[in-house]
């Protein structure tokens, strides 16, 4: 190889200025003694400051020992660090420059002036020119290491917290900070929605104290910003940037004022913080893009016996497998037959408490006293008829579950003992004085508006409050058609076994109506349109006319082929209610009597066949 590259310090600031030192033994120590290989008197130095030592080949490390000064690299704080070509190190107010010369551009004399360490009128002298381009160069080349640094990490690293402490890491190396962080933000909330810290002693931590005036301009005018606190802490904080919105700021501070930021501190978190957007943007929506993926799979592998893939029954199941963990109250909410007992089995079936009983009562179809004897039990005599001692269900479905149905028809009485039962997990049987402690959980449900009747003092607000701790309400039928065919299918499938009949299917114009239809009763009513259907239908599909009639009236017209028979029938019904209307001039009780019919009948006639609009052009004209 031509020539050898010796290395050098070469002094650029504070009492050194100008200086050159060879480093041609294995270690060289430096410090205010005279022990040292290098003594400088200078009394910002530490008596044994620092140490520079070789390590394998050509490569030389700088060790700190002093414990009350600080030994910096490029501006670092380091304890140890590989020097390279170009390196500035700080000792006190002393400044070097850790270079190498090819001997072969050296004079002999030079040569040998320059090969020993220590202190030496050495004719070789950089100038300020040569020593401003050797910074320049070390500055340029810490700051593309680093960039290559972070570039690699977020090609590695997986979610928006590792990216970041994978970043802040590689930063301190290059920003003199003690403590630094990442924050993001959503919307104009100043609490960020995303904050990663970093200690450069301690490694991750929970928290840093920021200072929030500081983050807020950066944040605001998207700059970058050195200042210094009332605390005497340097500051430096730079925007985040994504699509030319600033999305976050990047924050670092420290109380070593021997090594303050610099503008070429700033300028690299600002170049840093123009990449970091996009791919912590990208890094969070994959967190959230996995998370709700699994959430999915979570409601898809739950057990239950609810059909339908629309929308508002799949919130359903991603609710039942939220809950179905917990022990919390649950309150479902919704209009007759939309499968309430459904939901509360599922939770049940995918809780800890699967293998337990599950128990269902009704709070509606008993009387007081047999509601409270079937819910807390009773002793023997406690009333006329109890002969015996009973234990209720909520002894009886210990570890289990307990659902009570219709629970805003509990009567008043029922209601102050199931808030002690809720606030205290203790009853009392009927006529009994002993407590009893169970351990259940409780689902209620209820297609009452309980708001309504706590107003009207039907509904105790305190246990009202105690069982709405997590609701989910049920959407009626006619807010999800498009699970229609599926539950036809099922309730098809499920009545023909049962009947005994093959079905092979229901006819195009039989689902057209059934889809039309509002069905007031929900599930339950159109499983008992199945039902009927199934159990009167003579051939191998369900046909319109195997539907009840209020099934059929309901379907629009031109909704399908319909048939000429029923589409026969459906306009004389009509033709018949409307002359019967009009002959009473508009009056339902009188067209009635005029039909021999009750007036609720016609209304609902009218309802089924859409003829509200004709009925107002007509009195219209």
């Amino acid at each position: 190889m031509e020539g050898v590259l010796n290395p050098r310090l070469v002094g650029i600031d504070g009492p050194v200025e100008g200086e050159v030192f060879g480093l041609s033994d294995d270690n060289l120590s430096i410090g205010r003694d005279s022990c040292n290989q290098l003594p400088i008197n200078d009394p910002s130095i530490a008596a044994c400051h620092c140490r520079i030592r070789r390590r394998e080949g050509e490569e030389f490390e700088i060790q700190n020992l002093a414990s009350s000064g600080a030994t910096t690299v490029n501006g670092v704080p380091v304890t140890e660090r590989t020097l390279e070509h170009g390196d500035r190190i700080g000792l006190g107010d002393c400044r070097f420059l850790f270079a190498r010369w090819d001997e072969a551009a050296l004079g002999p004399k030079d040569a040998a002036c320059c090969s020993q360490p220590g202190r030496e009128e050495c004719p070789f002298r950089t100038t300020a020119a040569s020593r401003e381009d050797v910074a320049a160069h070390s500055r340029m080349r810490c700051s593309l290491t680093t960039m290559l640094k972070i570039g690699a990490c977020i090609q590695l690293a997986r979610g928006a917290e590792e990216i970041a402490q994978q970043w802040l890491e590689g930063i301190f190396e290059a920003i003199p900070a003690q403590q630094g962080g990442v924050l993001l933000f959503d919307g104009p909330s100043p609490e960020p929605c995303f904050a990663s810290y970093r200690d450069r002693e301690r490694g991750p931590t929970v928290t840093v104290r920021t200072y929030r005036a500081i983050v807020e301009r950066a944040r605001r005018e998207g700059t970058g910003i050195l200042a210094t606190a009332g605390d005497l802490r340097h500051v430096l904080a730079a925007p985040i940037i994504n699509s030319a919105r600033t999305v976050g700021v990047i924050y670092f501070d420290t109380s070593i004022l021997s090594a303050p930021f610099l503008e070429e501190h700033l300028e690299l978190a600002s170049s840093v913080g123009a990449i970091l957007g996009l791919a912590l943007e990208n890094a969070r929506r994959l967190e959230w893009l996995e998370t709700e993926n699994a959430r999915l799979r979570e409601a898809s592998d739950i057990e239950h016996d609810m059909v339908g893939v629309s929308p508002r029954m799949r919130d359903v199941y991603q609710f039942v497998s939220k809950v179905a963990p917990t022990d919390s109250t649950v309150l479902i909410r919704g209009e007759s037959g939309t499968g309430k007992e459904l939901v509360a089995r599922a939770i049940h079936r995918n809780s800890p408490r699967a293998g337990m009983p599950f128990l269902a009562i009704n709070c509606a179809a008993l009387t007081e006293t047999l509601l409270e004897s079937e819910l807390f039990g009773h002793e023997k005599g406690a009333f006329t008829g109890a002969f015996a001692q009973k234990r209720g269900k909520l002894e009886l479905a210990d570890r289990g579950t307990v659902f009570l149905d219709e629970v805003g028809e509990m009567p008043p009485a029922c209601q102050s003992r199931l808030l002690r039962l809720i606030q205290e997990r203790e009853f009392e049987r009927v006529g009994g004085t002993h407590q009893i402690r169970s351990d259940i959980r409780l689902i209620a449900a209820t297609n009452r508006d309980l708001e309504a009747a706590i107003e009207r003092g039907a509904f105790r607000k305190d246990l009202y409050y105690r069982l709405n701790v997590v609701s989910v309400t049920m959407p009626p039928l006619r807010d999800r058609r498009e699970d229609i065919p599926l539950l036809v299918n099922h309730f098809v499938a499920k009545h023909g076994k049962r009947a005994r009949r093959r079905v092979a299917g229901i006819a195009p114009e039989a689902l057209a109506c059934l889809k039309a239809h509002d069905w007031p009763g929900n599930v339950r009513d159109l499983e008992n349109a199945i039902e009927r259907a199934v159990v009167l239908g003579s051939t191998d599909l369900i046909m319109a006319e195997d539907l009840p009639e209020t099934v059929f009236e309901s379907a629009p017209r031109g909704a399908g082929p319909i048939g000429g028979y029923h589409e026969a029938i459906r306009d004389e019904k009509m033709r018949v209610i409307l002359a019967a209307l009009d002959q009473a001039e508009g009056s339902f009780t009188e067209a009635a009597k005029l039909l021999g019919i009750h007036p609720n009948y016609l209304h609902r006639l009218v309802r089924n066949l859409d003829l509200r609009g004709a009925i107002k052009n007509s009195a219209g004209g």
